[in-house]
């Protein structure tokens, strides 16, 4: 069982090699460099710790300083093992965003190791786009993406270039770049 440390050091290492490394988000180049994405590990195998948490990080990235905090992952090592289950919890997360009056303010990213998008197999390569190390969900401000807008203003391709750069790649390719995150 990973550390907290080490979950910390574990998704640094995806957001480097895998995100950064083949733009799959080209805004995420600038928090990175900046060091203003915050880490946030949640041990909870319980999905209403998962919700406190949630709850803390939103306030604070919506309070925070831009300066010290852009964008923030929360990662959930313990909980979600099942794709199905996280993929529901999402709704809650909405709901969180709601509650909380940051709808338009805050939206999240979704991030698996079980990925699947609704339209395609389970083992293809293209869901690697959004696998990860650990279930996690990526905060991400608004205004953050805004910004990012008008250095790439046509966003919508993003996802289809990820997805034929990952087909160029192949499945083994992935696999072996995913595991490599977990080398410390």
């Amino acid at each position: 069982m990973p550390t907290e440390e080490q979950v910390i050091a574990q998704t640094r290492n995806w957001v480097q090699q895998i995100v950064l490394r083949h733009n799959f988000c080209p805004f995420a180049h600038q928090p990175f460099r900046n060091d203003t994405i915050r880490y946030s590990v949640n041990l909870s195998s319980d999905p209403e710790g998962v919700v406190e948490s949630l709850i803390h990080e939103l306030t604070l990235l919506r309070d925070a300083e831009r300066e010290t905090l852009e964008t923030t992952i929360v990662v959930t090592p313990h909980c979600f093992d099942a794709f199905e289950d996280y993929n529901q919890f999402l709704n809650v997360v909405d709901e969180l965003i709601e509650q909380l009056h940051l709808a338009g303010e805050i939206q999240v990213a979704s991030f698996h190791p079980d990925y699947q998008f609704a339209d395609l197999p389970a083992d293809d390569v293209r869901n690697y786009t959004n696998r990860s190390l650990y279930p996690m969900f990526h905060l991400i401000l608004e205004s953050s993406i805004e910004a990012a807008r008008t250095s790439h203003p046509d966003v919508g391709v993003i996802p289809e270039d990820n997805m034929k750069l990952l087909a160029e790649m192949g499945l083994e390719e992935a696999q072996r770049q995913l595991a490599a995150c977990r080398k410390n």
